[in-house]
């Protein structure tokens, strides 16, 4: 008798692999053994790049905040401890936001900050 080796599923499971390996070029589009450590690889950076991506964009965000800050004659860490004294819950998003587009609001939040230090 033949041995059964689930030729259905194996054939999906590369098939797969070779789907997420698409664009890749080379023989790493199109061998089964290629395209798995590329495609796995790939995956690795890509889980990665997410996380840094949410680590840049804070950055990013205290950054700009920072600046308008200073502007307003302002420390960034003093805004922010005295945002949180006053239990202001702004995230840093949504004041770099403020900063870029409205400014006037935002002078009004470190003026506000001021005041109370």
């Amino acid at each position: 008798m033949t041995r059964a080796r689930n030729n259905p599923a194996s054939k999906k499971r590369r098939k797969r692999i070779l789907e997420k390996a698409k664009g890749f070029r080379g023989a790493r589009k199109s061998q089964i053994r290629l395209a798995t450590e590329a495609t796995n690889r790939a995956m690795a950076f890509a889980y990665r790049g997410r996380k840094e991506k949410k680590r840049d964009f804070r950055a990013l965000w205290i950054t700009r905040i920072s600046a308008a800050a200073k502007i307003n004659g302002i420390s960034y860490s003093t805004l922010i401890n005295g945002l949180n004294k006053l239990n202001i819950n702004l995230n840093r998003k949504v004041l770099s936001d403020i900063a870029i587009f409205n400014e006037n609001v935002f002078a009004q939040i470190a003026e506000l900050v001021k005041k109370s230090n």
